[in-house]
């Protein structure tokens, strides 16, 4: 089987899915629609990244392309390194799958993600290389008669030693200089992932006082029981040290959620909240209006509504937010999972910046996280089931389980709301329930997932 681009890039089981082979010829795919390069590519922590990462520089070498290794770097590092040098990229990163998966994406030189009409292209190029290499042509198809590069032609590779450090002095200048953090404390879980080696520096130099967990990498170890989709551990760390606030990271560090001083989880519903509603009092969000997915709480948008705030609605998937970011020309928007972007100081997600400005309008305000959440937004009980199926891309045909919802969504009475989709990088389907009551939304949550598993062919490892 073979991988193909999901929503964010190509992911797979390393070595299984996602071998050196394939990932070389998808080298190859993209030093031909992204060159002429150099291409930057960067990495998280996982046992596999150096061996794709290896292939990746052989297939962009093998089609003249150079290759700038940027080591171990969070995604929105090597994007922000994309942008400031207008150079095209690539991470080797599944973000907060397990460890034993990976997975490529590109940016566009700029540190933009690819548009869909680009990611269609390349892939179209490279199922084109891979029937020729299965065929054992040495034709390439599509460039009939082409040769490879040989000698001087061949693309080059070599270390950025100075990347991180860049990177680093971007993420401490999005903050005011003077009083900075205001010596806030903040206990902060790496996932053993990209931003192990950086995080602890980062929030010092802007100020605040840090205490570091998950942040010992072993190749196997990246998201395991840590780091966002696991911050119970974060949320104990924080009230044992009597911290002001923790922050969570996922694998590759796009994304954070954040726990207040109690120790109650913040996500990204909230997070984007109270940066709105920050950014529209010093008059720098954009038509008052920002930009999330279908997934956000309907507590959200109701906040948001009191606060005189618009909310321009996406599909799922950082990328619909960008691209309305970029239409709009607005200032903030992500997603409940923890991405958040500031249009104005990164072209992707970014979990450290995210965390930085986060405590830097606590700082700044003189309230606590609780305070800020709590007067932002007043979550609507909310149950994700994730049903593991075989046939996700069945979802929209299944009259029988549309039925269903329709009949959840009318005894909701307009107090909640019902949403499924198939996930883009996983054989699952998310079913989404919103209620006045936490019972209530488990209840229909409970049904509608028994329904999609029997109509959808429930695969033999079911999520929780």
């Amino acid at each position: 089987m073979r991988p193909s681009f999901g929503t964010d890039g190509v992911r797979g089981r390393a070595n299984a899915e996602l071998t050196p082979e394939l990932v070389l010829a998808l080298g190859r795919a993209a030093a031909r629609r992204l060159g002429p390069g150099p291409m930057l590519v960067g990495r998280d922590t996982r046992r596999s990244g150096p061996m794709l990462q290896a292939a990746l520089t052989a297939g962009l070498a093998s089609e003249g392309m150079d290759v700038v290794d940027l080591g171990v770097l969070p995604t929105p590092g090597v994007a922000f390194l994309s942008q400031r040098r207008d150079q095209p990229a690539a991470m080797i990163s599944a973000s907060h799958n397990p460890f034993a998966d990976n997975g490529v994406k590109f940016f566009l030189a700029g540190g933009r993600k690819l548009p869909v009409q680009v990611e269609a292209g390349l892939e179209a190029e490279l199922a084109g290389i891979l029937e020729d290499r299965d065929r054992d042509h040495d034709r390439d198809r599509g460039h009939p008669g082409a040769a490879r590069p040989e000698g001087r032609g061949v693309g080059g590779a070599g270390p950025e030693p100075g990347a991180a450090e860049e990177y680093t002095r971007h993420l401490v200048s999005t903050v005011p200089a003077g009083s900075g953090l205001g010596g806030l404390s903040v206990v902060i879980d790496c996932a053993h992932g990209a931003a192990s080696a950086l995080a602890a520096g980062v929030f010092r130099q802007a100020g605040a006082e840090v205490l570091v967990l998950s942040a010992q990498p072993d190749g196997c170890n990246i998201n395991d029981r840590c780091g966002s989709t696991f911050p119970q551990r974060l949320q104990a760390a924080v009230v044992e040290a009597g911290a002001d606030a923790g922050l969570a990271l996922d694998g590759d560090a796009d994304r954070v959620v954040a726990v207040d001083h109690l120790g109650h989880l913040v996500d990204g519903d909230h997070l984007i909240a109270i940066c709105a509603i920050d950014l529209r009092d010093l008059g720098r969000l954009r038509d008052d209006t920002v930009v999330v997915t279908v997934m956000a709480n309907l507590g959200f948008r109701l906040g948001m509504r009191a606060a005189g705030i618009a909310v321009h609605e996406t599909p799922v998937g950082d990328r619909a937010v960008l691209e309305a970011l970029a239409a709009g020309h607005w200032s903030l928007g992500g997603e409940q999972s923890g991405h958040v972007i500031f249009s104005d100081l990164a072209t992707t997600g970014d979990g450290m910046l995210t965390g930085l400005q986060l405590l830097e309008v606590m700082a700044r305000r003189g309230r606590p996280l609780a305070e800020l959440a709590a007067s932002s937004m007043t979550r609507l009980p909310q149950v994700l089931r994730s049903v593991r199926v075989a046939r996700p891309s069945q979802l929209e045909g299944a009259a029988a389980l549309w039925d269903a919802v329709r009949d959840v969504e009318a005894e909701l009475a307009g107090q909640g709301r019902v949403l499924l989709r198939a996930s883009g990088t996983e054989p699952v389907v998310r079913v989404m329930v919103e209620a006045a009551t936490e019972e209530h939304a488990a209840r229909a949550a409970d049904r509608l997932a028994d329904l999609v598993a029997r109509a959808l062919g429930e695969d033999p490892a079911p999520l929780a």
